[in-house]
């Protein structure tokens, strides 16, 4: 066995490293997080100075034993896991699991860091060890507690007050909130007419327009036209006074430099490649962390092509700065090359985790050299990361913009200018998008013809164009980082999983590119908001990041500092648990009174999204309700939209038989129904406008679907039908498999008897949805959403474990009505008990793995 053993992350990485190293080395991988806090209440404790309970991760434990057994016969240990906070705390975690089964006595413990995948940099770290720092581990462990402690106490205070199965999060909160006041903003906008005037000049060489500046003595403002008659007024009196044609009152000619972006950080590669290349910020860091583990590039072997893809540095080694400088002499020329290095100062005060940025580990691998050893993602930000990192080193640009004033007489001047390159500089490899363009980008490369003070220009015509003031736009993943950092909300390496939760919550959707808040996601942060302001508010959760990173930099104990937040957030929660009214707490509207009955209307959201409802419970008649529809929210509709929803369902006419056709909603959507055989409605058919054609179509065809499954039907219940997992008998209670030596089709009412005779009784499912049990039901929402946010981030963990706990508990409570329907015959008691003792281990073990898998 080899004397050292060297833990990693992933086993990508571990494969790399371990061509590095030599047959002295053994390196494991710890598949990413090691332990996490159990699953349940009391994980993290307030009143033992938030002792924190820990456990191995189910789906790692094979990976725990296969480190500790290689650690056994190992002389020396090296903890070799990412060099942020998480990686530290994965490391302490390592090697905490190995002390408590007493594999470090008498073994050398050593932590290295590298920020790239190269031999040099791997053979250095190891060469330069250090010990673990607590100072990031207590980061981390504060931030996973303070995400625990939110997560549990918070998330079932939505449950009661909003909707079952929500969750509330300490970072993605404030982002949630962000996302919904964007659409608040877009909503209350009042869009303004305002008129611009142009001039359409027409010297011999070259045509160009020109912008109106000043209107009869006075600095024309975009507010000064708004409607048609001032405008055309405007528009007349220009063409009058300057009697076909301009004169030139002044030429300025203004050279400027343009300094290039800075190399990469995790937000800024985030946002350039949603802008540039389409993608999200997770399918971002998947491709990144791909990049930065290595690929094989043929002879040289498996080559790690970037630095490590979280950080929030912009700083370069100066061997890469070196390298790069080599290459851009060699690839764009003496004059492409600066005299000095250009140095990026860092904006992080987290001096710990800033390290290098994303650069290319070495820039010698050409994109175009290396691109068929590259799937296309991969090309596509190899390439967008080597550009950056090239045009940080390299010669500004130059850039020439003339401005030309343009007198129209009585008073009225005009403006146009133009933008040429005189030296491109880096603009020669990348240019940094952005998310909207300004009138400088618009003036850029428009080249005006030469002119002269006092020379008349020919005028072609005056244009007066109508424009409407716009709205704020919503965010898209470029712009949300960007807002996210400059708020200080979440740090680099949160952002994806910070959208990826929310998209996972369903509280906001991708409408068009652009996050779009769900009437739940507008409920959840309308209630936060209202309830638990200080917790969604931006500068507090900026100054709680700061000091967390102080406590990573050892300036402050992270005991006091989750002491200071608990203690009031508890207080909060507990007064708000019994203080919110429900109605308040969804955003249910008053609409108004319908007009037949004279009752009130409302929207409300409900346990399966948000509906119209006529009248009250306190009624004598009962309620009338209706589902909004696809695109409609209960924060916008009218009272007039949601009357629409009343007229279903809809009779649509008469079957060939007399029986009626019909059209509704109901909870899986839009059907049409005949007798009692319903049929889906399909993508483009509209419950509202659909007619009978259409709808007999689709019964037609459920019918057909319907008797290609009976393959044999013997007219007393017994059948024997074609199943998700293929043919079986059933007499509507029970259901017995076919063997598998017998013909379906060919089976006699005799044996299909005798076949469910023999078949096990199983307890019934709970009825979720169409029964009375509802255990089943009431713990999915939970289920599905715990499961979605394990492939989030640790921002979430709280709101994983809550979800399985609430969850638990909730289906306890509903299912004990069916147990104690099950247990009215000793035998159907024992039959149940039989099941229930045979599935508990796998079912336990599978809720485990549900709330203990942590978001990362």
């Amino acid at each position: 066995m080899a004397k050292n053993l060297l833990i990693v992350e992933s086993p990508a990485k571990a494969k790399t490293i371990n061509k590095y190293l030599g047959k002295d080395f053994q390196v494991l991988a710890s598949y990413g997080h090691v332990r996490d806090l159990v699953p349940k209440e009391g994980a993290v404790d307030p009143d033992r100075r938030f002792a924190m309970n820990y456990e191995v991760i189910d789906r790692n434990e094979k990976h725990v034993d296969a480190i500790a057994k290689a650690a056994k016969a190992a002389d020396t240990l090296y903890l070799a896991t990412d060099l942020d906070r998480e990686g530290e705390a994965i490391s302490w975690h390592i090697a905490e699991i190995l002390k408590a089964r007493k594999l470090l006595e008498g073994r050398a413990l050593h932590r290295v860091v590298f920020s790239e995948i190269t031999p040099r940099a791997i053979k250095e770290a190891v060469a330069h060890p250090r010990q673990l720092s607590m100072d990031l581990v207590n980061a981390q462990q504060a931030r996973r507690a303070l995400d625990y402690l939110v997560g549990f106490n918070l998330s079932p205070v939505l449950w009661r007050k909003v909707q079952r199965g929500l969750s509330a999060g300490r970072v993605q909160s404030p982002a949630l909130r962000m996302i919904v006041e964007r659409e608040e903003e877009i909503e209350a906008f009042k869009a303004r007419e305002y008129w611009t005037i142009e001039a359409d000049c027409a010297p011999p060489d070259q045509g160009f327009k020109a912008r109106l500046m000043r209107l009869r003595g006075k600095k024309f403002e975009q507010v000064d036209l708004t409607n048609a008659a001032a405008a055309h007024a405007a528009r007349d009196a220009l063409l009058k006074s300057a009697q076909g044609r301009l004169v030139v009152a002044n030429v300025e000619s203004k050279e400027r430099k343009r300094r290039p972006a800075p190399p990469f950080t995790t937000s800024t590669l985030q946002q350039e490649a949603a802008r540039k290349l389409g993608f999200s910020t997770s399918r971002t860091m998947k491709i990144a962390q791909g990049l930065y583990e290595g690929v094989a590039l043929g002879d040289e072997g498996v080559v790690g092509l970037i630095t490590y893809m979280r950080t929030d540095a912009v700083s370069l080694s100066m061997d890469a700065i070196g390298e790069l400088r080599q290459l851009i002499g060699q690839d764009f020329g003496a004059r492409a090359l600066p005299a000095e290095p250009h140095f990026y100062r860092n904006k992080s005060k987290n001096a710990q985790e800033a390290h290098e940025a994303i650069r290319p580990t070495s820039a010698l691998h050409r994109p175009r050299d290396i691109a068929h050893y590259l799937n296309d993602e991969q090309r596509k930000l190899y390439e967008l990361i080597w550009k950056r990192a090239v045009a940080s080193q390299m010669q500004h640009a130059t850039l020439n913009t003339v401005s030309v004033d343009l007198d129209a007489g009585g008073e009225s001047m005009f403006r146009a200018s133009g933008t040429t390159v005189v030296d491109p500089g880096f603009l020669a490899v990348y240019e940094e998008g952005r998310d909207a363009k300004n009138a400088e980008d618009e003036d850029e490369g428009r080249k005006l013809p030469q002119m002269k003070i006092g020379e008349a220009v020919p005028l072609a015509a005056i244009e007066a164009d109508q424009h409407f003031t716009e709205p704020p736009p919503r965010y898209s993943e470029a712009s949300l980082v960007k807002a996210l950092e400059e708020y200080g909300i979440g740090r680099p390496s949160t952002y994806a999983s910070i959208i990826q939760v929310l998209l996972n919550r369903e509280y906001v959707i991708l409408d068009s590119r652009r996050f779009k808040p769900t009437d739940v996601g507008r409920a959840v942060a309308k209630f936060l908001s209202a309830h638990f302001s200080q917790y969604v508010d931006y500068d507090f959760t900026a100054r709680l990041e700061d000091e967390l990173d102080a406590v990573s930099r050892g300036e402050e104990d992270w005991v006091p500092l989750l002491d200071k937040f608990w203690k009031p957030f508890k207080a909060t929660v507990d007064d708000k648990s019994e203080t919110v009214d429900r109605s308040e707490a969804t955003g249910a509207r008053e609409l108004g009174s319908d007009p037949n009955s004279g009752k009130p209307v409302q929207v409300r959201l409900g346990r399966y999204g948000p509906f119209a409802q006529i009248g009250s419970k306190d009624d004598e008649d009962k309620p009338r309700f209706a589902s909004l529809r696809p695109g409609q929210s209960m924060h916008t509709i009218t009272l007039a939209e949601a009357l629409e929803l009343f007229k279903l369902p809809r009779n649509l006419g008469k079957a060939d038989d007399g029986e009626d056709i019909t059209v509704g909603v109901g909870r899986f959507g839009p059907f049409v129904k005949h007798g009692t055989l319903y049929a889906s409605l399909q993508t483009g058919d509209d419950p509202y406008t659909i007619e009978l054609p259409r709808a007999l179509e689709l019964i037609r065809a459920k019918a057909e679907a319907a008797a290609n499954r009976i393959i044999r039907d013997f007219g007393n219940g017994i059948q024997v039908l074609n199943g998700r997992y293929g043919p079986y008998i059933t007499d509507g209670d029970k259901n017995a498999r076919i063997p598998k030596d017998k013909e379906p089709r060919e089976l006699t009412e005799a044996e299909c008897v005798e076949l469910l005779a023999a078949a096990p009784n199983r307890p019934k499912r709970g009825g979720g949805r169409f029964g009375k049990g509802k255990g089943k039901a009431a713990s999915r929402p939970a289920a599905k959403a715990a499961g979605k946010s394990s492939a989030a981030s640790s921002a979430a963990a709280g709101e994983a474990a809550v979800g399985k706990t609430a969850a638990s508990k909730a289906a306890t409570r509903k299912a004990a009505p069916a147990k104690k329907a099950a247990g009215k015959t000793a035998a159907k008691k024992a039959s149940a008990k039989k099941a229930a003792v045979k599935k508990a281990p796998a079912k336990k073990a599978a809720a485990k793995k549900v709330a203990a898998d942590p978001p990362w």
